[in-house]
């Protein structure tokens, strides 16, 4: 990177360059760090000081002598700093402290009662935070969001919440107002595309999307290391592809989009249509007989049991989701996809078809051999992702 403008400017992109390169091959000399990223030793050691002086780096032992004395090694001290991050999904809020490590410390979920107002929603947020805060306040560096819907990066306000039915929630300017720590936020898709390359399955490409498969249908893409958003923030929408024009009406207003085939509410909703008029599954038993307790938990749990049925639906879904993955890859042609939310728990009874469908439907060799996995996050990974949007504005992953 070629280092312009500013002296402050300078000094700023040379911190976060010298923070990256510890970060990421501490334990590290002074020295290492002034050879490997082409900065002067007196401004690595300038630098390295104020950066000791924050705590935010220290010392540790020495390393192999060169001839003369032993360096000192330096590295983050990620033990000692905290992060918070929220997953503002349409039905909870799950919340994380963690260190800069990404370790979880300590994590509570809480549900959000419909309707509710934009009021609500921040209060309940904050109720959320303030139970994570019992650890020494100064050091925690950070809140990350994840907010589900349409957000506006630029001054972090939720511009629409499709399952909430909210517009335009202050959510930065609210949280940053009450606590005084730097607060981002980022659609859910996003922050698990950014949690993935930061420290999951993307941390080796420059080009991946994750999909957050849940309630709703969302896309987060990474396009050369780094996060698109496209003009209105809407890069990503996939649930509102549409598949069937012919269709099932959806909550934006159109028909057959790939929200109203694979997501949750979906799988469940076709699952309950095939033993309404007739069809035998242990669901019916287990749900006593009332419909609408079926979920896509009950349709996993039931498919391992053996059920035809949820075998079945879990396999249609996935064929909806290959063809929508599919038409992805012909877009934007990434590395990886990597499927997080709640129905990727669904894993190989839900993936197999995925994966056979863009091997049907994908034009090259190439595209047909897209690694396509799920998250190792589980359920945290919209939370962890929330964490890595701090750690995104303090690591930057640019190198000189």
């Amino acid at each position: 990177m070629q280092v312009k403008g500013s002296f402050q400017l300078m000094k700023s992109l040379n911190r976060t360059v010298i923070l990256n390169k510890i970060r990421t091959d501490g334990p590290i000399s002074r020295a290492d760090i002034a050879k490997e990223t082409k900065l002067t030793p007196p401004t690595v050691s300038s630098i390295v000081k104020e950066l000791l002086e924050t705590e935010l780096v220290i010392e540790s032992a020495q390393g192999q002598s060169k001839g003369g004395r032993k360096p000192t090694m330096l590295i983050i001290n990620a033990i000692n700093f905290y992060i918070i991050g929220i997953d503002a999904g349409p039905a909870q809020l799950k919340s994380l402290l963690t260190d800069l490590n990404g370790t979880v410390i300590k994590e509570r979920c809480s549900e959000i009662i419909k309707p509710t107002t934009n009021e609500k929603f921040l209060s309940l947020m904050k109720e959320e935070i303030e139970s994570l805060m019992d650890v020494d306040k100064e050091k925690i560096i950070g809140i990350g969001v994840g907010m589900h819907g349409v957000v506006d990066v630029t001054n972090g306000t939720s511009l629409f919440a499709p399952n909430l039915q909210l517009r335009d929630i202050p959510i930065q300017q609210s949280l940053e107002k009450d606590f005084g720590i730097s607060v981002r936020v980022e659609n859910d898709a996003r922050a698990i595309a950014l949690g993935e390359l930061w420290f999951g399955n993307g941390s080796n490409a420059e080009n991946i999307v994750a999909v957050n498969l849940g309630r709703g249908i969302g896309a987060g893409m990474i396009i050369n290391g780094e996060l698109f958003h496209g003009e209105g923030f809407i890069a990503g929408e996939i649930g509102h592809m549409t598949i069937d024009i012919r269709g099932t009406k959806c909550s934006c207003g159109n028909y057959g989009c790939l929200q109203t085939l694979a997501s949750g509410p979906a799988i469940a909703e076709r699952a309950a249509k095939e033993i309404s008029i007739g069809k035998e599954s242990l669901l019916r038993d287990k749900v006593g007989h009332d419909l609408e307790k079926i979920n896509g938990k009950m349709i996993y749990e039931s498919a391992l049991e053996g059920d035809s049925l949820s075998k079945e639906v879990l396999k249609e879904a996935g064929i909806y989701l290959g063809i929508g993955l599919t038409n992805l890859i012909h877009t934007i042609n990434p590395t990886k996809i990597i499927i997080a939310g709640g129905v990727s728990q669904a894993g190989e009874l839900l993936l197999n078809s995925v994966k056979d469908t863009i091997q049907n439907r994908a034009m090259t060799t190439s595209a047909k051999q897209t690694t396509v996995m799920t998250s190792k996050f589980g359920e945290h990974a919209t939370s962890l992702g929330a964490i890595s949007l701090i750690l995104a504005e303090l690591f930057s992953r640019t190198e000189t």
